[in-house]
């Protein structure tokens, strides 16, 4: 593994042609998070997921499930100059939120992210995940750690090689811990979740980009995470598929509680899906509200300003009835036939 664009190998015993290209960062994430799970003597695989999600309300009282500190993050580029990414920024978000970061090409949305899991260690400032501060971990207690947290990533990252039920299963056969059994409970478990259970035996080559997207959300919630980092997640899809997933996450975070951090660039996505949003220009935080909350005054930014439009306007065609259709437009029993 030389560097964050390498690939790792990956061996299937049981196939023909083991070997498959794998990104880095993804591996990254599969294989850090597992190593406690179904620890001897834990919960059966029925019981994986919270069956409690947490409410809404009193959550303003609630210790935060991630609190960045004044985190910063530089990188230099190849002129010799030093770009800003993340400049002094200070962020909570609480238990079972969903939550948008948005902002314009540029604007520190995906570091910001990766500072979450730190993929990215901050140049300065402090990571709280759960109540840990990521940044004074060592290696081994990061890898526990990030057991809490699962990633979706822009371009799936599925094993080409593998079948949808191996995607899934991956990260637990890499540590060896787990029966055949808890194994095959867990993973159909998630899948369901997603909806695809009926596509276990099936290769990534066979899936549609929105069905490809939920095998890796079902992968990234295998280890049951309190939190679930989303990158960019519907920029490859199209807008009915993009639908269709936004209702997955939904369902996702009603039915188990996660907290899902989503990065988009689509306004329509944070009106849809988010209850909290996060404004970022410049690599600062400009503006952050809750999504459904009427303004006192008017927004900060052009950004804010455009997403309460959209929220008002689905408020506006929800009040408005449906006009029923004229008898010169309405279909005979012959044309509905053919419809």
């Amino acid at each position: 593994m030389r560097n964050a664009q390498s690939e790792v190998l990956c061996v299937f015993p049981h196939k023909h042609e083991p070997i498959c290209s794998f990104p880095f960062d993804a591996f990254v994430f599969i294989l850090g998070p597992f190593s406690r799970t179904f620890a001897a003597g834990s919960a059966p695989a029925a019981a994986f997921f919270m069956s409690n999600p947490p409410s809404d309300a009193g959550r303003g009282n609630a210790q935060p499930v991630i609190r960045l500190q004044s985190v910063q993050k530089s990188f230099a580029l190849p002129s010799g100059e030093v770009f800003d990414a993340v400049q002094s920024l200070s962020l909570d978000i609480h238990q079972g939120d969903v939550f948008g970061l948005i902002g314009k090409s540029g604007a520190g949305k995906s570091t910001l992210l990766r500072l979450i899991n730190l993929l990215e260690r901050p140049d300065a400032g402090q990571v709280f995940v759960g109540g840990r501060d990521l940044t004074t971990l060592s290696r081994r207690e990061l890898r526990d750690t990030r057991q809490n947290i699962g990633m979706i990533f822009q371009q799936f990252n599925l094993l080409q090689n593998a079948t949808v039920f191996d995607n899934v299963a991956f990260p637990l056969k890499i540590h060896g811990r787990h029966s055949r059994a808890e194994i095959d409970a867990r993973v159909r478990e998630c899948l369901a979740l997603v909806g695809l259970a009926e596509k276990i035996d099936t290769y990534p080559a066979q899936l549609s980009g929105g069905q490809k997207q939920r095998v890796a959300i079902a992968r990234a919630l295998a280890p049951r995470p309190q939190v679930l980092l989303c990158d960019e997640p519907t920029s490859a899809l199209d807008t009915e598929t993009t639908r269709a997933l936004l209702e997955t996450l939904r369902d996702i975070n009603q039915k188990i509680g996660v907290t899902i951090v989503i990065v988009t660039h689509e306004l329509s996505v944070v009106e849809v899906l988010c209850r909290n949003v996060a404004i970022l220009e410049k690599g600062r935080l400009v503006e952050q509200f809750a999504v459904v909350d009427a303004p006192s005054e008017e927004r900060k930014t052009a950004l804010g300003r455009e997403i309460d439009e959209l929220v008002r306007r689905r408020e506006r065609e929800a009040r408005e009835p449906i006009a029923p259709r004229p008898p010169s437009l309405q279909r005979s029993p012959q044309e509905v036939a053919y419809v």
